[in-house]
Order: structure tokens, then sequence, then C-alpha cells
């Protein structure tokens, strides 16, 4: 079922030529740092081109209940903040519902302020691991209580008198070294985070444009940073860029969709998250960067992505897993239809995101024809060719969003209709997803 509620069984059909400019949603990873930041900063940030998917809008809606002001003008969100260490204890649960990254941020935010908080989600949430993110907070001081494996619903105790860590992250992940580093602005002395491979950098980003005091250091031990806790955050005026993990749709739709040519404009394109987009160019695809520029601290250009039938297989660096780790289930959906196979290694963490998304795509590739070989943290497709790929089938999106839209643009290219249980996810992070993408020519509709 939906997320949000019942099920939204929808059909991808083959399409014709996808053309035109795509809009996708502004960044998903910036819109909720910025709320989390405005938040613990004081005075008004006021944010334009935030994602309004839910996924965002229960981040707002939990920072409000921290005690933070937030509210709508002409477009712009406006954000005024209560400092750090200001935030106050909330009347009710805190439901996060279908984000990881919200719900990890937020208990790294308040783990140092000594106030009790209660977190829930939905389904899917419910089944994540908290346990990579609470056992670091649990250094600072801070006390979690959930269900048996570190699982929502749980109650995060803010640590009294928070002592800085210096911690090393045990797997690549953005959301545990952010949460850390939230949780550091309010302790005194410094906070170091240690992480053998780099992971996307916006938190680093954003905090040092709030104020924060932090370095970034290259060393044999990996990327160390160092924050120094309590400073005083000053608001920002923050445009966030367009999200690349949105834009991999309509990329990857063009791509295989025969006589495509589409434009997506304004992508950021930080380098810790546009591996994605030299993957593709890696496999021959007609894939460009034009205009690039820099906006609010981010690199950012328009895209265009035009009909490539001659993509290759290819081994993709497992060095690059962390700066695409959201966009492999709609890289595997490209190379069903190259030549040869693509092999992705050192992919462990899709086992533990919204679903397992290796075993949801690799059972869906399947059941549309393609051949999937796969391994605890890796996994290879065997690719068709352009026209090759039968379709055909109902697949399970699992309650997960890029599960849902990865399948239905395969199905724009499958000589069948593909079919998804419950498109009803899509709305936490892409809501503009079905208009946007029939806008450009392509074929979906509600399945009967």
């Amino acid at each position: 079922m939906s997320a949000h509620g019942d099920p939204v069984p929808m059909i991808a059909h083959r399409s014709g030529p996808l053309r035109g400019e795509a809009h996708v949603p502004g960044d998903k990873s910036i819109s909720h740092r910025s709320l989390i930041l405005g938040a613990m900063a004081v005075g008004e940030t006021r944010v334009t081109g935030l994602l309004e998917g839910q996924d965002v809008l229960d981040t707002a809606k939990a920072m409000q209940a921290f005690g933070a002001e937030i509210y709508q003008e002409d477009g712009t969100w406006v954000i005024h903040g209560v400092g750090v260490g200001g935030f106050g204890e909330p009347d009710q649960v805190i439901d996060c519902g279908n984000s990881g990254t919200g719900v990890r941020l937020i208990m790294g935010a308040m783990a140092t302020t000594p106030i009790a908080a209660t977190f829930t989600g939905d389904a899917s949430l419910n089944k994540r691991p908290m346990a990579r993110v609470t056992d670091p907070l649990a250094l600072f001081g801070a006390r979690a209580y959930g269900r048996s494996g570190g699982r929502l619903p749980m109650t995060i105790l803010g640590a009294r008198d928070p002592i800085p860590v210096r911690y090393t992250v045990p797997v690549p992940s953005a959301q545990v070294k952010s949460a850390v580093l939230l949780a550091g602005l309010n302790v005194p002395g410094d906070t170091v985070v240690i992480e053998a491979e780099a992971t996307r950098d916006h938190s680093e980003r954003m905090l040092a444009g709030f104020g924060a005091k932090l370095t970034t250091e290259d060393t044999d031990e990996g990327r160390v940073i160092t924050l120094t806790g309590q400073p005083e955050l000053t608001p920002q005026t923050i445009i966030v860029p367009r999200d690349p993990s949105s834009a991999a749709f309509p990329v990857c739709a063009a791509l295989i969709t025969e006589g495509s040519d589409v434009v997506v404009p304004n992508i950021g394109l930080n380098p810790t998250r546009a591996g994605l987009f030299y993957t593709l160019q890696d496999m021959g695809a007609d894939l460009t960067f034009e205009n690039l520029r820099e906006e609010g601290g981010e690199p950012v250009a328009d895209l265009r992505a035009r009909f490539s039938p001659d993509l290759k297989g290819i081994e993709v660096p497992a060095e690059r897993a962390a700066s695409m780790i959201d966009e492999y289930p709609v890289l595997s959906v490209v190379a069903a239809f190259a030549q040869g196979k693509t092999h992705m290694p050192g992919v462990k963490e899709l086992r533990v995101k919204e679903s397992d998304r290796i075993d949801a795509m690799a059972t869906g590739l399947r059941a549309c024809g393609v051949t999937v070989e796969d391994g605890p943290d890796w996994w290879t497709v065997h690719g068709r060719g352009f026209g090759e790929v039968a379709g055909g089938a109902k697949v399970q999106s699992h309650l997960d969003h890029r599960i849902a839209m990865s399948f239905l643009v395969l199905g724009f290219a499958t000589n069948a209709p593909v079919t998804i249980d419950d498109g009803g996810p899509i709305a936490t992070s892409f809501p503009v997803f079905q208009s946007l993408m029939t806008g450009l020519g392509a074929r979906i509709e509600a399945a009967v």
C-alpha cells in the first residue's frame, strides 16, 4: 500500500520521442538541510526552490514541533530559527513519513539538547536500521529506546552534558556523517568525523555557509572533518538547485526512448552527487553539460540527454558508489538496454534503503525478461540492447519511490507495458513526476 493512503497502481507504455525541458524539483538533500539549519540559526532564513515533496514537508513539520516558525510567503519558505541548543521538547510524536534522511538528520540535530523526542514513520521507514545513527549519538551522551533491531518508533533522550567525539564512519553514509556533525553543533570543543570514502558534502557546504567553523582535510585515514561546536549560526538566503537524483529519471528515459531530446535545466552537479551522469557517459550516452555555472556555492548546469541506441555495458567503479547510490535502480534500467554486462560492485548500502533495492530491481527486471545476477554488495545486469526488452510484468514497488519511478521509465521502451503495484510513494520526493513525464511525451496512466 502507498506511504500515505491506498495503493495507486500505474502503467507505463512504450512511448514516442520525449522532447522538451524537464523542470525537476529542488534538491531533496539540500532542502532537508536548509530547513534544519534554518531552524538552528538565529533570525530569518529564506529558501526558494525547496522541494515540496512529502519527505521535506515532514521535516518542516518536525522543525515546527521543535519550536521554529516556518511558513510560505510568495513561493519562498521563511524559517525563524531558535538557535543552536534552542530546540524545545515536542508535544507530539515526530512522524518522518518515508524519509530516512529526515529522521536521521533530525535525530542528530536534537541529540545534544536535553529534551526527549519520539520518532516514527511509515511502514517502510519503520523497518530501516537506526543504530547506524544512534550508536555514534550515544557517544555524545544521547540515549535511544526503540524496537528490536534499532527500529522506529524510537525515543531519543538528548544529552544533558554532551561531550565532543571523534568518530570514524564505518560505511559510506552522508546521513550518518551529517547526523554526527549536526549533533556536534551544540557541544563544546571540536567534533571530528572521519570517512574513508568521501560522501555527498552538502552538510559541510551548508554548515560553512551558515557560519559554522568547519575544516576538511584529506589524510591517510581518509577525509577528516572538524567542526567547532556552539557557534551562532547566521540566517541565510538559499536558492535550492534542482535535484540530480530526480533529474536521473527524465535523463535516463530520454537515453532509452527512441528519438528523444530532453534538456533538464539548473541541475546540481556537486561532485559528490554526479556519479550517475559520468557513468552514463562511460556507457556511451549522448549526455552533455551546458551552461556550467555556480549558484549558492553549488556547481550547476543544464543537462541535455538524447536517445542513445548504442549503449555499452561497463564495470561501474566501486569508488563511485557513494556519489550515485540513489541512482543505481534507474541505472539498472538503462543497463537493460545496453549491449553486454553492466557490473555494479560496492553497493551493499542498497540493501537497507527504503527497500532492498538490489532485490527489488533484480526481481522486477527478471520478470520483464532481463537476466540479473546479484550478491550481498554487487549486482550485474545482462543488457539485451535497444528494442529487445520484453516488459509485460506487474512489479512490486515495495513502498519505494525510486523503485516505482525506475520501472515506469523501463516501460517507456519495453515491447509490452510495465505495471507497478503502487505509485503513491513517488509523492515523497517527486510529486510532479507523472505530469512532467507526460508533458515530455511519455505514456503513463492509472492501471485499472
